[in-house]
């Protein structure tokens, strides 16, 4: 999976839970506004997009663990690949680290 697929799938994973959550929002309104059988329906109607709105959290979740899960593994095969080159990346970068905390 590219950079770009995966900028694309989050913002339409972003996307649908804004329409869900606006759609719930509307119902929401509408649901104070009526009474007895059909304040019951849009309640039930409410109830579905809530759960609609779980499942594309939880789908997000997934897509992030994944694609955090294939940065790990790239960054183990190259240090694994590069130890030296890796040691010495990490030996500067906690040098600049120690100058900046040191200035404050």
């Amino acid at each position: 999976m590219n950079e770009q697929t995966f900028a694309a799938e989050k913002e339409q994973l972003l996307q649908d839970v804004r329409h869900v959550l606006s759609s719930t929002e509307d119902l929401l309104t509408a649901a104070g506004d009526e009474g007895g059988e059909k304040a019951q329906q849009l309640r039930q109607r409410l109830a579905d997009k809530l759960k609609e709105a779980k499942a594309k959290l939880t789908e997000a979740e997934q897509v992030v663990v994944g694609k955090a899960k294939v940065a790990a593994k790239a960054t183990d095969q190259y240090v694994h690949e590069n130890p030296w080159k890796s040691i010495g990346i990490a030996a500067v970068l906690g040098f600049l680290l120690g100058l900046l905390v040191s200035r404050r």
